[in-house]
């Protein structure tokens, strides 16, 4: 199910394309894309252009995508090293097979919207946006301008 799911999922977004984000399938893998989001105006991360890796389980909707950031991003619920990505939408608990891609990516921009620095993968960047949010902002911009254009 997980193939045909996606299949028709990415076709729609070949068909009605966002202006806020760009799918490309990797190399003959319809479970395996590279999705840019573009950073929301408003925030540190605003224009920049943010690659992340999704592979779709073939258990897919039934249990989902997996999601890491290929972009470098200045960001509490990132953790550079890795990629990996503290979002609550793709945690085995809270995910629901009547999600669909674009609700992940929903929830990536929203994540760049409003970055939580409560839970953070990455601690120091969240004591930072708690306690100095003006340096976050600017490193976080700094960043979003090296890493993300």
């Amino acid at each position: 199910m997980s193939a045909s799911r996606s299949q028709k999922e990415y076709a729609n977004f070949q068909k009605k394309p966002q202006d806020w984000f760009r799918v490309e399938l990797k190399p003959d893998n319809v479970l395996s894309w590279s999705v840019t989001i573009i950073g929301p105006d408003d925030t540190p991360y605003a224009k920049g252009k943010f690659v992340f890796e999704v592979d779709i389980p073939s258990e897919y909707p039934f249990k989902p995508p997996k999601v890491k950031a290929v972009t470098r991003i200045y960001h509490p619920n990132v953790e550079n090293k890795d990629g990996s990505i503290c979002l609550g939408i793709i945690t085995s608990e809270n995910w629901r097979p009547q999600l669909k891609m674009e609700d992940v990516f929903l929830a990536l921009r929203e994540l760049l919207a409003q970055p939580g620095p409560e839970h953070p993968l990455d601690a120091e960047i969240g004591e930072l946006m708690q306690k100095d949010p003006a340096a976050f902002a600017r490193t976080a911009a700094e960043w979003t301008a090296k890493y993300a254009k």
